[in-house]
């Protein structure tokens, strides 16, 4: 017998459930192991999830089975600044996605469009400003609020060059944070 009870079907992997519900799998695992989506760990330890438990999830998830608020995308290496920012958002009443680099931050946003994106500059592999040129490309002009702990006046000027509407310092302040994404996108 398999590794779980009903159709094979009807479960998907990680990358698939979060390529489903448009987020990234570090999002997804991170709502499995806090106890917000329900999921079956096979005896390798491997996460499945019923297609019926994530459209539950999309269900009560808010208006429209997507989301309590419009969708932020929070792309930072820093799975604790993540988790820091997530919170704050969320708390707010935005939706939020995240990401750990710009694989997951470009997956992230393939589902589903992003309505702003908090991107940070410095990261392993692509860099936010390449991960920037990524998302203008495939969805126009969505507003990035960019962030980087190496901070001088070229890197601000370059921000906003480049199409971000706001660059800020590391670290800051996440209330504030929150204040300058509702300038950007109100809820």
């Amino acid at each position: 017998m398999g590794w779980s009870p009903g159709s094979e079907s009807e479960w998907l992997t990680v990358g698939q459930a979060a390529k489903y519900l448009g987020v990234a799998q570090s999002t997804i695992r991170n709502w499995s192991d806090s106890g917000r989506l329900a999921a079956f760990y096979t005896p390798g330890g491997h996460r499945r999830y019923r297609r019926r438990d994530l459209d539950a999830f999309l269900e009560r998830s808010g208006p429209g089975g997507r989301r309590n608020g419009p969708l932020v995308l929070v792309v930072d290496d820093d799975p604790s600044l993540r988790e820091l920012i997530r919170v704050t958002l969320e708390a707010a009443g935005y939706a939020v996605a995240e990401a750990a680099d710009a694989t997951e931050a470009l997956e992230a946003a393939t589902g589903v469009e992003p309505a702003l994106v908090l991107l940070d500059v410095v990261m392993p592999g692509a860099d936010g400003w390449e991960v920037l040129q990524r998302l203008q490309e495939r969805h126009g002009a969505i507003p990035v609020i960019m962030f980087s702990g190496k901070v001088d006046a070229t890197t601000v000027g370059d921000a906003a060059a480049r199409g971000a509407q706001l660059f800020l310092g590391k670290p800051f302040d996440p209330l504030d944070l929150v204040e300058r994404a509702k300038q950007l996108l109100p809820i």
